[in-house]
């Protein structure tokens, strides 16, 4: 598995494509592999997890949906990884170009960035194949990097105006 296959498996067709139908899609992309590659597109899925586990990236999060929790944060870098190898680099490297994506999921008329268990779908083909879970890999970090984002308004618009402006709070 290479990084590009991996990318080509993960990418959603479109901005608002649906959490059910994307999960359902990868899923599919999925099952054609073997116990192998299932592994190693686990272990990219996690390095480009913990690549986004910063506070630049939840802070981004936070203007967009008031993301405040590990969970939803996890569920919000999913949703990263699902737009594609150049928006994930994009935004990993300058959270505040997100605010220039056009298209969203939406829920109940909002932005919904959050993908639910999108990072489980290969350990839980995996598991269902070989009746044994993936090896665990951990995150080598206790904590998101860098500098804590400021919940003050002022600092928030300060540090993301193209979000802040796209999501008025």
């Amino acid at each position: 598995m290479t990084e590009s296959q991996f990318w080509e498996l993960v990418t959603r067709t479109s901005p608002q494509q649906n959490q059910t139908d994307l999960a359902e899609s990868l899923k599919q992309n999925l099952s054609p592999l073997n116990n192998d590659e299932l592994r190693d597109f686990d272990k990219i899925f996690g390095q480009q997890m913990r690549r986004s586990y910063s506070w630049s990236v939840w802070g981004a999060a936070y203007i967009i949906t008031g993301c405040d929790s590990e969970y939803a944060f996890a569920e919000f870098r999913c949703f990263l990884i699902s737009l594609g190898k150049q928006w994930y680099d994009t935004v990993v490297e300058s959270p505040d170009e997100l605010g220039k994506l056009l298209e969203w999921p939406e829920k109940d008329g909002s932005a919904y960035p959050f993908l639910d268990e999108y990072d489980l779908i290969a350990g839980q083909l995996y598991e269902e194949r070989a009746d044994d879970e993936l090896p665990y890999v951990p995150s080598g970090q206790a904590s998101p990097v860098g500098k804590k984002f400021s919940h003050k308004k002022k600092q928030l618009k300060a540090t993301y105006p193209i979000l802040s402006a796209a999501f008025p709070f």
